[in-house]
């Protein structure tokens, strides 16, 4: 989702390399002593923002707000600006890029990212919304179902820009996180709709609810093998900045929630269990620069997640990238974390 700012008017196959510079793909790579502290949990080694206001073949680099680990160890990047870019896992300089685009050949306003085990990319738009099978050279090949209820109204309850911002592996299939709650449902209580695998396709699974901290939506969401989630909390306040928080998320005794039509959290319905794992306002800067009022300089529109492998000693290396809304007050940043689960 393009977060407003106040100059507008408000699985994985690699492990990403610890390299200290960056090729002509743009500036060097800030780097200080490893594992910087965030909270017990987290620690940023590192942040890139060697992509900032590039461009590639002719193609605007930014605009990202979802990455994958892709077959080879390179990573995948959509821009909701309706591009699907590789780019390599070490430097990040962008090595191809291809048009995104609807049945009909409008753009899509891309925000979730999965590389499934064929190759295929399974790219969630939060326009209608809907999760569409692309191949590698942006082709589509067909469209999950989605639940009537999820829609934009006046189609379902979903409010616009809010729909599915995160999309992931889950138990076999797919989950999407919608950004925001839906028409009738608390506010803050936001749904996650998964999918089962079935004979090659996808069939509508279990939905559950997750409450986001106040003010905040769910721009993406990542499943760990072992079932439970990391998801990204994010805000905005003109003046103020960015909030940005990480946590881990447990859907394993959640309730179905797939027949329920409002949402209250008064229910007994059973939520998304959630643990802080970090604000990462409390991370230390690395010396970053912000163009606009931060909470931490290092801080920016968060809104891409992806798992790139484990560090020495078991903790997760997660990849986080900004999207800076072709905006000259937002930077195009890579944010390099430990997480331990």
């Amino acid at each position: 989702m393009r977060m407003r700012t106040a100059l507008s008017t408000a699985t994985a196959t690699a492990a990403l390399a610890a390299a200290t510079c960056l090729t002509a793909a743009g500036p060097s790579l800030a780097a200080g002593p490893q594992h910087h502290t965030c909270s017990p949990y987290v620690s940023v080694d590192r942040f890139s923002d060697a992509l900032d206001k590039t461009t590639y073949q002719g193609t605007y680099v930014g605009n990202f707000s979802a990455l994958a680990v892709d077959r080879d160890g390179s990573l995948a990047a959509v821009s909701d600006r309706s591009a699907l870019f590789s780019l390599d896992a070490r430097t990040l300089a962008p090595r191809s890029v291809v048009p995104l685009a609807d049945e009909n050949g409008a753009p899509l306003d891309s925000e979730g990212l999965v590389v499934d085990r064929d190759g295929t990319r399974l790219i969630s738009t939060e326009g209608e919304p809907a999760v569409r099978r692309h191949a590698a050279d942006g082709r589509i090949l067909d469209r999950l179902p989605v639940p009537d209820a999820l829609r934009v109204a006046p189609a379902g309850r979903a409010v616009p820009n809010g729909t599915f911002e995160g999309l992931t592996r889950f138990r076999g299939g797919l989950l999407a996180s919608m950004e925001y709650a839906l028409s009738g449902d608390s506010a803050g209580l936001v749904r996650f709709q998964t999918w089962d695998r079935h004979r090659g396709g996808f069939t509508l699974a279990a939905q559950y609810g997750y409450r986001a901290d106040t003010g905040l939506g769910v721009p993406e969401v990542t499943a760990l093998p072992d079932g439970r989630l990391l998801v990204l909390e994010r805000g905005f306040t003109a003046g103020v900045g960015n909030t940005v928080r990480l946590y881990l998320a447990d859907p394993r005794r959640a309730t179905d929630t797939s027949s329920i039509e409002n949402l209250t959290g008064q229910d007994g319905v059973r939520l998304i269990r959630k643990t802080l794992l970090a604000d990462l306002a409390a991370c230390p800067d690395l010396g970053a620069t912000a163009k606009q009022p931060q909470p931490n300089p290092l801080l920016d529109n968060i809104e891409a997640m992806t798992v790139t492998g484990r560090a020495k000693g078991g903790a997760l290396k997660v990849l986080l990238a900004s999207d800076d809304n072709q905006n000259p007050a937002q930077t195009t940043r890579f944010y390099s974390l430990r997480v331990r689960v």
